[in-house]
């Protein structure tokens, strides 16, 4: 883990998840001054939102803290530029490959100050991509996480990628993670840290509404299922949620725009708009409504052990103990 600790400036290499709505600045700040490294989701924040955040979060802490921007989002190259005159020390690029100029805008920074990039690897032929473009730091996240996923599991992706690449750049690994004896296990792979969401969504520091925190409290592993794509013609991008109402009636949805469009009864764009457009706000009305019926309860299956509300601190602390007591019994 010291190759992590060195890399992100914090006590223990704990990434916190970028969950949008839910790592804000009370969240990040808490995780950061727990010894972990706290990360702002950007999410859709326009420039001036996202430079807000950064300040109220520098305002809670003094440790290192990082902020996750979305490749796609149309103001990227503003939000690159918000991050350097905000002095942040490492940004990560999740949603793709990150698009052209804009490893240069990271750590070339001529507005601010340069910062470390991350990306998010999940496939091996991407990884070394990445490697060779630039980047610092990879992110190893595997379907059992909770959010958009993609099709490998956390274990596969570790072992393809940890042994090949971990020499050259610091690897984190992510998903299904809830317990400090699987943080172990992936350190004596070659990691040099992991990366946390789902548990922290139950810390008494964050936002979430408790309808949501309750939720996660009461769920088991096999409640935190991935979204399907019930026609070809519909796509859907695989995002791992509890299962709720709202889950159960995005089949149905599914199956009445197939229908109308095998009736010739709407046109191929329209029909694909009510499915992308389904979901619309649904993740906030879960985290800051509390209505987790009709909302997106975005979580991952490490969900199942989460059992109880508790300060990021003792969070922290405990996955650090059993990380240790694990590597200690194996030493033993």
């Amino acid at each position: 883990m010291q190759r992590g600790r060195a890399f992100l400036g914090t006590d223990y290499a704990i990434m916190g998840g970028a969950m949008s709505w839910v790592s804000e600045r009370n969240l990040v700040s808490a995780i950061s001054n727990a010894g972990g490294f706290g990360m702002i989701a950007c999410g859709a924040m326009d420039p001036d939102m996202l430079a807000r955040e950064i300040e109220e979060t520098a305002k809670r802490t003094h440790k290192p803290f990082g902020v996750n921007l979305i490749t796609m989002h149309p103001q990227l190259f503003d939000l690159i530029e918000v991050c350097g005159r905000a002095g942040v020390s490492h940004i990560a690029l999740a949603g793709g490959l990150p698009p052209k100029g804009s490893i240069d805008a990271i750590k070339g920074s001529e507005t601010g100050t340069p910062a470390k990039l991350i990306c998010f690897a999940p496939a091996l032929s991407l990884a070394k991509k990445l490697v060779r473009s630039g980047v610092d730091a990879l992110v190893v996240e595997g379907m059992e996480a909770g959010g958009h996923i993609g099709p490998v599991s956390t274990a596969v992706l570790a072992q393809e990628i940890v042994p090949e690449l971990g020499a050259e750049v610091p690897i984190f690994v992510a998903g299904g993670i809830g317990r400090g004896s699987a943080i172990a296990a992936f350190l004596e792979m070659g990691a040099a840290g992991v990366q946390l969401g789902t548990r922290f969504v139950v810390a008494e520091e964050c936002i979430a509404h408790e309808n949501f925190k309750r939720a996660f409290i009461r769920a088991s592993a096999r409640d935190a299922v991935t979204s399907v794509q019930l026609d070809s013609r519909l796509p859907v991008i695989p995002v791992r949620a509890l299962k709720n109402r709202a889950s159960e009636e995005f089949a149905a949805k599914q199956r009445d725009v197939a229908r109308l469009l095998d009736e010739e009864k709407v046109e191929m764009a329209e029909a694909q708009l009510q499915i992308e457009h389904y979901w619309a706000g649904a993740l906030r009305r879960a985290v800051i409504d509390g209505d987790v019926e009709t909302g997106s309860v975005m979580a991952g299956q490490s969900v199942g052990m989460v059992k109880r509300e508790a300060p990021v601190s003792e969070i922290v602390a405990e996955l650090v103990d059993e990380a240790e007591a694990a590597l200690t019994r194996k030493a033993g």
